[in-house]
């Protein structure tokens, strides 16, 4: 930690030059060009392996992926293929992973044959959900899915609705998306990704519950209804940036600095997989002269109830004096509370690992605000001694607001707004040495007020805003100051709300991402 406290000064110095190098200007002075736009879907590149079944590189199945048949059913390797079959009725399953509730879970085939595939998820005592295609030789004929209790019998099960039968033209991905309290299901073939049905379980079974998901394994499982095989290119377990990204913020110091790292900028943002609570909170960065958005993972929040939980639409920061990583995260994960109990509130996170990498958990503990509140940022301001939030409070609508509290983690009481107009994405950042809130609306536009009054400015000017004319746009201004050197003294971040196809409602599973740079005209 030591590195990076001189790493934060060195670079609190950077944005002091180059706030001093700029005459004072008022954001809404500021015009953003959009330079590039991107939306990362599942993108293998940019995935965080957990683990993986690659028939090319086992030497011994049965030591590295344990097999389990009946039937007659047989498993082997044979061509850099894994095949299962069986020459009447039979039933194979081999072990792929441990169990992640937040994972992503593919299996890429080349043939299919007469019966099912897909995959399943077993305690070691108790229940088990399976998910698999049920096809015919060439040809995908539905999805099914089951949740079973640890005598086998079915507690509950679904099928894909409307779901027409597709050939296998070449190799086509079983894609299993986990949302903690349930799942998606995608097929991709050809270089199309289909989502084709949904499913939450958290009232029969809890994976976010450790005492589930540390006791559960994950297997490929194929039954056959007579001689029949399934031809396995691969499988794999990992962390995904989803089907769309949000909610963009900089992780910064206490006082509200970007945290420039490794030569790159980070920031959270959420992986979308529907409404909610499906999403998680992702970390991203990226190198301020380029657009190379990178995944880099995911936080999971644990408030020592036993559970492992995604809430999200988070600020982090380092506190550098104390040496830990802290912030605030909005409880989402109560619309998963299968009893309908917990409240909406806002968290106080804290960890001493460093959360950016990896798949990390952060323990999280009520501050005293409770209720529909959203979008926490906060910083240190020296200036009054306090910490200072700026959030989004339902007031009639969400609406800008900002608290106060001696301390960062509790005691927080407001001291300005709600605005007046509709709030998302409230956003503080310091331009020229002056600290503004910012946030989006539903009215179209991105508003700049003082801070801590609230107090209009105006509003960002933005060549392409990422709205269509008569589209939503409550969407997160993200901006970024720059120190010299670089393509321009601002950036923003922002997305849209453009949502997975073939979704039904609710479906929040936007956006693509949308990369501008800012200038003050004649500079």
């Amino acid at each position: 930690m030591k590195r990076f406290a001189t790493l934060s000064q060195v670079m609190l110095l950077l944005w002091g030059d180059a706030a001093l190098a700029h005459d004072e200007n008022l954001p809404t002075e500021l015009h953003f060009q959009r330079q590039a736009s991107q939306r990362l879907i599942f993108d293998r590149e940019q995935a965080l392996p957990l683990a993986s079944l690659d028939p090319t590189k086992i030497v011994d199945l049965e030591l590295m992926h344990p097999v389990r048949t009946s039937g007659g059913g047989k498993a082997e390797v044979k061509q850099g293929n894994l095949i299962l079959r069986g020459p009447t009725s039979f039933k194979s399953s081999i072990w792929l992973s441990g169990f992640n509730p937040f994972a992503t879970y593919r299996i890429e085939l080349s043939t299919v044959g007469d019966g099912q595939l897909g995959l399943e998820f077993r305690q070691h005592q108790g229940s088990s959900l399976r998910i698999e295609m049920v096809t015919t030789p060439g040809r995908i004929d539905g999805v099914h899915w089951s949740l079973r209790n640890d005598q086998d019998q079915v507690q509950s099960e679904g099928t894909a609705r409307d779901f027409q039968a597709r050939p296998v033209e070449g190799p086509v991905t079983f894609l299993v998306q986990m949302t903690a309290i349930g799942f998606n299901l995608y097929c991709e073939q050809q270089g199309t990704l289909e989502w084709l049905g949904r499913a939450d379980i958290v009232a029969h079974l809890d994976v976010r519950k450790k005492e589930v998901f540390r006791n559960m394994s994950t297997w490929i499982h194929a039954e056959g209804s007579r001689e029949s095989s399934y031809t396995i290119l691969g499988a794999s377990a990992e962390l995904s940036p989803g089907i769309g990204q949000a909610d963009i913020r900089t992780i910064t110091d206490e006082e509200g600095t970007p945290l420039m790292d490794e030569g790159r900028l980070w920031f959270t943002a959420t992986t979308r997989g529907g409404g909610l609570p499906h999403p998680a909170q992702g970390v991203f960065s990226l190198s301020p002269g380029l657009f190379d958005f990178r995944f880099e993972g995911l936080i999971a929040f644990d408030r020592g109830d036993g559970l492992l939980r995604n809430d999200l639409a988070s600020h982090l920061f380092f506190d550098r004096k104390n040496q830990e990583w802290r912030g605030w995260t909005t409880a989402f994960s109560a619309f998963g509370d299968p009893q309908k109990k917990e409240p909406k509130e806002i968290l106080a996170v804290r960890s001493l690992h460093d959360p950016r990498h990896g798949f990390s958990t952060m323990q999280a503990a009520p501050i005293g605000l409770v209720g529909d509140y959203e979008d926490p940022q906060g910083v240190f301001d020296s200036s009054s001694g306090t910490w200072r939030m700026l959030l989004c409070q339902n007031a009639g609508g969400y609406k800008a607001a900002v608290f106060e509290s001696d301390h960062w983690d509790g005691g927080f009481h407001r001291i300005a707004g709600p605005v007046a107009s509709d709030s998302t994405g409230t956003t503080l950042q310091t331009l020229d040495g002056t600290r503004y809130a910012f946030f989006g609306s539903a009215d179209q536009s991105f508003h700049v007020c003082t801070f801590p009054e609230l107090q209009p400015l105006g509003k960002l000017d933005l060549d392409l805003p990422p709205w269509r004319a008569k589209g939503p746009s409550r969407v997160w201004p993200c901006i970024v100051p720059l120190p010299e050197g670089y393509p321009a003294p601002y950036l923003l971040l922002t997305f849209d709300r453009a949502n997975f196809p073939g979704m039904p409602l609710p479906n929040w599973t936007y956006g693509a991402l949308h990369l501008y740079h800012g200038h003050f005209p004649g500079k």
